[in-house]
């Protein structure tokens, strides 16, 4: 079922062509310094094409919510999905967003210097200017009040968050929000996953940071539930 993604309204950035690629289930936004609309399409097709026939070839692969151990010769985006999810402690589908945004834009920037890729929520950058990411947190009262600055020295990146209260990924807990900033996407996002379902309510934001800081390669954590929030690490906080 297709849901509007609203949030998509407060990306900006004058120096950037914005453009849309839909595969199937696949709907991301890009912005980069020139338009890439063939080119994004083309690898996006190559992304699903790896995974969608890894799929077929190995059951349980898709349903599984727990770490598993890929074949030799898995293709490199499934390895890497796999990897992740095994330091988070979840399947490896809960990296698939971030990993079509990594490899995408990792594609991408063969052919231009700035670029963003957002999928559902889980967002790769590249970027030469200092940039605002707004914080998108469904009913909560911080939602689309606060954003994480992220500066050009710190990128590529991957900024990933998890929602127990927004769209239709699964979850297991009670987060508006729960983003992960990680220089590698995919864990950003399998970690964004575990975090949500660790945090119940506003009084398991500690624990639900806790967890995240512990695990190596996560830079920083920020956790919004309803009116309450907590962050760890590389994380600076300003108003949208």
């Amino acid at each position: 079922m297709y849901e509007e993604r609203q949030y998509r309204n407060m990306f900006k950035g004058i120096n950037l062509k914005f453009f849309d690629v839909c595969i199937k289930e696949t709907d991301i936004r890009i912005g980069a310094d020139r338009e890439l609309y063939r080119e994004a399409y083309e690898l996006v097709l190559k992304c699903r094409k790896d995974i969608e026939e890894y799929i077929a070839a190995h059951q349980g692969f898709f349903e599984s919510l727990e770490p598993i151990n890929c074949s030799k010769d898995a293709p490199d985006i499934v390895r890497r999905m796999c990897e992740a999810s095994k330091k988070a402690g979840v399947g490896p589908m809960a990296a698939v967003a971030g990993a079509v945004s990594e490899f995408v834009g990792m594609g991408l920037l063969n052919l231009c210097n700035e670029v963003i890729v957002e999928n559902g929520g889980d967002i790769f950058m590249k970027s030469d200017v200092p940039r605002k990411v707004g914080i998108y947190a469904g009913k909560s009262m911080l939602s689309e009040k606060i954003a994480i600055e992220i500066m050009p020295e710190k990128t590529p990146l991957g900024i990933c968050t998890s929602s127990g209260t927004v769209g239709h990924s699964l979850s297991f807990g009670k987060a508006d929000a729960a983003v992960i900033v990680s220089k590698d996407t995919l864990l950003s996002d399998a970690v964004a996953t575990a975090t949500g379902n660790v945090v119940k309510d506003k009084h398991h934001i500690e624990k639900g940071i806790e967890f995240a800081s512990s695990i190596d390669g996560v830079d920083g954590v920020l956790i919004v539930v309803g009116d309450s929030l907590g962050a760890w690490g590389d994380i600076k906080l300003v108003k949208l």
